[in-house]
């Protein structure tokens, strides 16, 4: 039996538990709290995986609608981490324990703690998925159907209750336990109130534990207890299918609670789901620390789509079982997109890795990437990230659409009739290739090329070395083919006489030559971009 991609296996399973549901439209929905920096790995779970089950589900006739649900109505919690991103991190002690949706914006631009957070990843999100995807707050749920769940919630707050306490070891809830979490009028916080009656229904009476005061206040002022509340959400947004993070995976852990809630107490049919572990980034100095929203730790999709296409990060996350930890960072584009372009050419039949799985899994987990629509008919033409890093120091930005792709024509690194396709990629890779070398990229690879030949550099070189890169630059002009590895050749052939110690020092000299630095990226590509005539023109110039 020939293996298959982990999520068409997935999509085969839940597409047998989905038609058994009966229901003219399914519901995907995911969940995330904005308690900070809305980080990349956010997207993994609660958005693509969804998203791309929902694109092949489709393709076999399921009708099916996406939400991501965003608990506005969460308490903040006041962390050092969370403080700090306010002016005066102590006057902001005063927020602890309001909800996320009513935190001011620490930085003044939007409207509240929410919005300003939501700003680097919600409009990202069509340009990671399809963009069929509905964005709702439990805020605006709280003013309709999970109004109506907080009703129902108390008409059976017994049975609640008493399904609860099963999962809560010693820490037992009263008789008297109203599951409401009313938000105070005095102090603010959601956190510290205690509901003590229901009043018509639709209000409370409570106390709050923070500032003593006593008050009532509707049912639409609050929250349910979260447990409650993630079944409120299945019910009413009618979830069929949802991920969920691996913490709540735990056997007799909350998800399970929540499903015996949802099955047991308000006779709701759970939703399908699948767990997933947590996304990690890789610092610069090559440490690895899980994303935390809340602890301001990680990217944003905002921070990724300016140095790289979000293909790339779709195709890193398909490639990986969903309980496979998942490591990316900001500083390894470049060999992002060396593994993006391997997928690619294997999908398209010009590379074969010799291993049955491994060609599935590239060639799906590339096909999928896209995130609007497939791959074009031909394969697109591939300039290494590098490459185009190198390339944007050279040429100017207003010549990179006409120069640029001619070095590229020269270097052989493009034909003469390249596809629309190829060439649009190439253009917008240069692009953010240009926003990764400011931010992200290590020094040798950050370069300005002198304008001349500086007499000072040339008088320092040693004689033996002014030799050589005077011969490089003899075989260089006789040089048929001008590629990289014809390049390569040339510099292997003029330097074979050398010691590796030499070598290296040789180099330490030709990369000053050009550069003005002791190093800088690797030298036949980079000879191959500066053309020959500049190329030549600068070997050369060494012999007095």
């Amino acid at each position: 039996m020939v293996s298959r991609h982990w999520i068409d296996e997935l999509a085969d399973s839940l597409e047998e538990k989905l038609r058994s549901r009966g229901k003219e439209v399914l519901v995907f929905n995911g969940g995330l709290s904005v308690s900070g920096l809305q980080h990349v790995g956010r997207l993994r779970g609660e958005i693509i995986i969804p998203e791309t089950l929902r694109r092949i589900l489709r393709d076999r006739g399921l009708r099916i609608k996406q939400y991501l649900t965003l608990y506005t109505q969460d308490a903040w919690k006041g962390k050092e981490s969370q403080r700090r991103a306010f002016k005066d991190p102590g006057e902001a002690k005063k927020y602890a324990g309001w909800p996320l949706i009513r935190v001011p914006d620490p930085y003044g631009c939007h409207r509240n703690w929410v919005e300003h957070f939501w700003n680097d990843f919600g409009p990202y999100i069509k340009e990671f998925t399809d963009g069929e995807i509905e964005v709702v707050t439990t805020t605006d749920l709280y003013a309709g159907k999970l109004k109506e769940f907080t009703k129902k919630t108390f008409e059976i707050r017994d049975r609640v209750r008493e399904i609860i306490n099963k999962y809560r070891g010693r820490k037992k809830y009263p008789e008297s336990w109203i599951p409401f979490e009313p938000v105070c009028e005095k102090c603010g916080r959601i956190d510290k109130t205690e509901a003590t009656k229901i009043t018509g229904g639709e209000k409370v009476e409570y106390r709050c534990k923070n500032c003593g005061h006593h008050g009532v206040t509707s049912i639409d002022n609050g929250k349910l207890n979260w447990r409650i509340e993630w079944v409120g959400v299945w019910w009413a947004l009618g979830v069929d299918f949802e991920p969920y993070g691996k913490d709540h995976a735990t056997p007799g852990g909350s998800r399970d609670s929540c499903v015996d809630l949802a099955v047991n107490a308000y006779g709701v049919k759970p939703p399908e789901g699948i767990p997933y572990e947590w996304v990690a980034m890789r610092t610069r100095d090559k440490r690895i620390v899980d994303m935390s929203s809340s602890d301001f730790t990680g990217f944003t999709p905002r921070e990724w789509f300016e140095v790289a296409h979000p293909h790339i990060y779709r195709f890193l996350v398909l490639r990986t079982p969903p309980m496979k930890k998942l490591v990316v960072s900001l500083y390894e584009i470049p060999q992002y997109y060396s593994q993006y372009y391997q997928a690619e050419r294997i999908y398209y039949g010009v590379e074969d890795p010799g291993d049955e799985e491994k060609k599935i899994l590239l060639s799906r987990s590339y096909e999928l990437s896209y995130p609007h629509g497939s791959p074009p008919p031909e394969m697109p033409e591939q300039v290494p990230y590098t490459h185009l890093a190198v390339l944007v120091q050279l040429v100017p930005k207003e010549l990179w659409a006409t120069e640029g792709l001619k070095r590229l024509r020269n270097s052989g690194h493009l034909p003469e009739n390249p596809t629309d396709y190829g060439v649009k990629r190439i253009l917008e890779t240069m692009e953010k290739a240009s926003n990764w070398v400011k931010k992200y990229a290590p020094d040798y690879l950050k370069i300005k090329l002198l304008p001349e030949p500086d007499p000072k550099i040339i008088e320092e070189i040693p004689p033996n070395h002014r030799e050589i890169l005077y011969k490089m630059g003899e075989m260089l002009e006789e040089l048929k083919e001008w590629s990289d590895e014809a390049i390569k050749n040339i510099m292997i052939e003029a330097t074979k006489e050398l010691s590796p110690k030499e070598r290296r020092e040789l180099y330490h000299n030709f990369y000053k030559l050009f550069l003005g630095q002791p190093s800088g990226p690797r030298a036949a590509p980079l000879i191959a971009l500066i053309g020959r005539e500049t190329s030549v023109r600068f070997l050369k110039s060494v012999k007095k």
